[in-house]
């Protein structure tokens, strides 16, 4: 029987490139030979690990050879075919087997198949369904006993055969003879057919287990995935629905920072998102709170909202929401991808509750969860791999397969994760009709640039009209070039978005308008040259009359001024209780000054219905309204995240390693000068050395700790000593090695004798 050390050993460099690729833990750090290696395979806790990516066929093949106690002793492939059942098809049992080895979760031929001991104790305490072997039972005739039994002990014992080996009862609290028996149990407890393991538990053994069973040992298994129901669809028409809904993520996203903007929410003393706050969020994206919980989490993420550092701490913008407002739509939604697909929190348990029945809220540390992204990239994946268009017709269905491809992976909300992703997947524009996006597929295998340009291609083109209507309404087509798009949201406000934005024009806004520095003539030229439908007289005379009386009045900073050609609004204004609040006094004909700052003034005669309006130095209209709260970007402290799949030029490395690893190890050492940790000696003797084996062309075995602090042991035969560098070619003469002499912790001459 070869132990794991050397069956890794054997294994050629490709087959642990394989195995260090799919199990990353294992490389991490860089295990100095192959007896690290096999013992970190075989640890309890890489072993399950391991077992998290099975299916559940595989399980099932590892529970068998378990069964065959494969563990403790070598086992040949018949004995695990006849665990596992005559249906399954053998083909698909080697490849189970396969997948087993390649993952050195077993190892061996056929004939002599072995399992890493840890793997019992990751399997859990009844593989297969079957309960522990009884000793008791041994040489007994297991069908005899049973063709004795009644059709009650036969029942349960059926019963237990076929679900969990382990049941609760009463009779079990007091042993009895056969002859004094009176229940079921008890008569089976009397026979040995049933094991008693406290006052209310019992066990059905092995043995009775597998006769129970017949030919089908392991029960009714599973050997391929569950049936999913799918149905095509045009991929463009995928593309162009999915589209709609990213213009829609990142419409709520500016909605969302302009109104932290304005009014950022108080941050809870236990961290998170408020339920006020959060359904005045719902009202104003006109969403959900489900749908407005994952935008916050969304902005969070992608840093374009963080809790200010104050003492009252709030959900304010950051710096980065001005860069991020100034990327074109393809690119804001690109971003907003890329930060979910990666983003380590679940929004789906905001609203639910704790362990100590307390509601989790958004944005707090609850909703964190490291695992979230390999989840996500589990169910895109899966999506991934139908057809380009094709849907999967229910989430169910879908978890339903994720669940037999991994079982041992999600924990308890495994099913409402995939539920959760798809819900998320969909809002973002990643999925449609239950078919990944082109835009998704370029998200997952090139990036969020390539993201960006599929996205572009579906999204509908900029329009550069609008079409305004009788009742003052302007209907956006599409979605608006970026100019156009910031001169009618200035002048106009929102009433319904979609495929087509309408927006409404109101005194109000048109009042915003002439506060930004804009004209009458202005806006007239804007709806004259950009509206394909004719200007309605209403709103041309609207915008006249609001106009006319809008900056009349006019101030300044001096701490602040009101000039007026109209002597009676102004006497007006001075002599109004607005006016004497704000200490308004006449300096000169038509002039007014405050103590007040400018802008404090003009907000205090709007609220008492006047209608003034700033002006610069020049005389020019000032727009004064505030731009929004800002705050700089914080560094945020890098979570712990899982290892990293290592690229096929690292495994490379690794694997050279190792085989170095191995060498030393096996070399016999001669003479060796070894620099004792804080002995402050000089390298001349490790110098000397090397020089010495240089010369005669002679291999050492040298002790290398590299700038990662990751210590290693090589054979090298040096070529070139100086200048603080030693050169040398590998134990095998095929490759180049530079070692930094400061670096190397001992050096010895290979004995060849």
């Amino acid at each position: 029987m070869s132990t794991l050390t050397e069956w890794l050993r054997a294994r050629d460099d490709g087959a642990l490139a394989r195995l260090l690729g799919a199990r990353p833990d294992l490389a991490t750090p860089i295990p100095a030979d192959s007896t690290v290696l096999a013992t970190r395979a075989g640890s309890r806790a890489s072993v399950v690990r391991a077992c998290e990516s099975l299916d559940t066929f595989t399980l099932t093949v590892l529970d068998a050879l378990l069964l065959c106690d494969a563990d403790t002793r070598t086992v040949a492939l018949p004995e695990v075919i006849a665990m596992i059942g005559a249906k399954v098809p053998r083909k698909r049992l080697r490849e189970a087997v396969t997948t087993l080895i390649d993952l050195a979760l077993a190892w061996g031929p056929e004939a002599a198949l072995s399992v890493a001991p840890a793997a019992r104790e990751a399997a859990g305490m009844f593989p297969g369904g079957l309960g522990r072997y009884s000793p008791a039972l041994d040489g007994r005739d297991i069908p005899a006993a049973l063709a004795e039994l009644s059709e009650p002990e036969r029942r349960l014992l059926t019963t237990l055969a076929e679900g969990q080996p382990t049941g609760r009862t009463k009779d079990a609290n007091v042993l009895v003879s056969l002859a004094d028996a009176k229940s079921p149990v008890q008569k089976l407890l009397a026979r040995g057919l049933l094991l008693r393991l406290d006052a209310e538990t019992v066990e059905l053994p092995r043995q009775v287990g597998l006769a129970l069973r017949g030919p089908n040992p392991m029960g009714q298994v599973k050997f391929t995935p569950p049936p999913v129901q799918t149905t095509a669809h045009k991929l463009s028409t995928v593309d162009s629905t999915a589209a709609g809904e990213a213009l829609e993520l990142v419409r709520h996203t500016e909605t969302l920072i302009t109104l932290w903007s304005a009014e950022p929410p108080a941050v809870l003393r236990s961290g998170g998102l408020g339920v006020r706050d959060l359904r005045r969020l719902a009202r104003e994206l006109q969403a959900d709170e489900v749908r407005s919980t994952l935008i916050a989490e969304l902005a969070m993420g992608a840093n374009l909202v963080i809790a200010t550092d104050t003492t009252s701490p709030q959900w304010a913008p950051t710096t980065q929401a001005d860069v991020w407002l100034a990327a074109t739509p393809p690119h804001r939604w690109a971003t907003l991808a890329a930060v979910w697909l990666d983003l380590p929190r679940l929004p789906g348990l905001a609203g639910t509750k704790d362990p100590k029945d307390k509601v989790i809220a958004p944005l707090s540390e609850e909703v964190r969860r490291p695992l979230a992204p390999a989840g996500r990239r589990r169910v895109l994946g899966a999506l991934g791999e139908l057809p380009p268009g094709t849907g999967i017709d229910s989430v169910e269905e879908l978890a339903g397969l994720l669940a037999w491809q991994a079982p041992r992976r999600g924990g308890r909300m495994r099913d409402e994760l995939v539920v959760w992703t798809s819900r998320e997947a969909q809002a973002l524009g990643l999925v449609a009709f239950g078919a990944l996006t082109s835009a998704a597929r370029a998200l997952l295998e090139e990036g969020p640039a390539a993201a960006a340009k599929r996205v572009a291609e579906a999204m509908p083109q900029p329009v550069d009209h609008v079409l305004v209507q009788a009742d003052l309404t302007v209907v956006a087509p599409g979605p608006l070039e970026q100019t156009l798009g910031y001169e009618i949201n200035l002048v106009a406000d929102v009433e319904s978005a979609g495929g087509a934005t309408v927006y409404r024009v109101g005194e109000g806004s048109i009042r915003r308008a002439l506060d930004a520095g804009r004209t009458s003539t202005d806006l007239h030229e804007l709806f004259r040259t950009r509206s394909r439908t004719p200007v309605p007289q209403a709103l041309t005379y609207m915008i006249d009359d609001v106009a006319r009386r809008h900056g009349r009045l006019r101030g300044g900073a001096a701490m602040s001024f009101l000039r007026c050609d109209d002597e009676a609004l102004l006497a007006e204004v001075a002599s109004s209780p607005t006016g004497a609040r704000l200490e308004l006094r006449k300096i000169a004909p038509g002039v007014l000054v405050s103590p007040v700052p400018l802008a404090d003034v003009l907000e205090e005669l709007r609220a008492a219905g006047f209608a003034p309006a700033a002006e610069g130095p020049d005389g020019q209209l000032l727009d004064l309204r505030p731009s929004g709260l800002r705050v700089p970007l914080r560094q945020r402290p890098k979570s712990g995240t899982l290892p990293r799949q290592p690229s096929p030029e690292q495994l490379a490395d690794l694997v050279s390693s190792m085989r170095a690893g191995d060498t030393a190890a096996s070399t016999r050492r001669g003479r060796t000068v070894a620099l004792a940790a804080g002995s402050g000696a000089d390298t001349s003797a490790t110098l000397a050395l090397l020089q010495e084996a240089a010369s005669q062309g002679r291999s050492v075995f040298i002790g290398y700790v590299d700038a990662h602090g990751t210590a290693s042991q090589r054979v090298i035969e040096p070529t070139r000593v100086g200048a603080g560098v030693v050169e040398g070619l590998d134990s095998t003469r095929s490759e180049t090695h530079r070692f930094a002499l400061h670096r190397i912790t001992s050096v010895s001459l290979v004995d060849e004798g």
